[in-house]
């Protein structure tokens, strides 16, 4: 039986400062600080944070209403400092509208307790960060 808790990437280099990451569904993705039509590797820990928690969001208000308008940003502040390169202030902020009636009243209430459950509990991505899980390094 699989583990069903692992999740994995592969990485190839394609240029440098250009990658190739590649999921385990064989789904691709170009990458890199040098890649001028892609994302740096630090926007996609920004679309990571706001897409895990949109999904969460997006699932529990979806129930009650499709979004007329739904999207989400996030801010942050790349700072170095003597411990090195990190992130600072990083605020998520959701855009979500919903059409008028009452599955739509329905999906306004519960927004808030879904964008705090989601902070609090199901987005992976950004309780990780919140957690600070170490990160061990390897050469093979």
């Amino acid at each position: 039986m699989a583990d069903e808790t692992h999740r994995w990437i592969t990485l190839d280099r394609l240029d440098e400062g250009v990658y190739l990451a590649r999921n385990a569904r064989g789904h691709e993705l170009r990458f890199g600080s040098k890649d001028p039509e892609g994302f740096t590797p630090v926007e996609l820990l920004l679309a990571a944070i706001a897409g895990c928690s949109a999904v969460d969001v997006d699932v529990v208000c979806g129930r009650r209403s499709e979004a007329t308008e739904f999207g989400a940003r996030v801010d942050a502040h790349a700072v170095r400092d003597e411990s090195g390169n990190v992130l600072r202030d990083l605020h998520l902020s959701f855009r979500v509208r919903f059409p008028e009636g009452p599955e739509g009243d329905a999906a306004r209430a519960a927004l808030p307790r879904a964008v705090r459950a989601s902070h609090d509990r199901t987005c992976t991505v950004s309780r990780t960060i919140e957690a600070g899980v170490p990160v061990t390094v390897t050469i093979d």
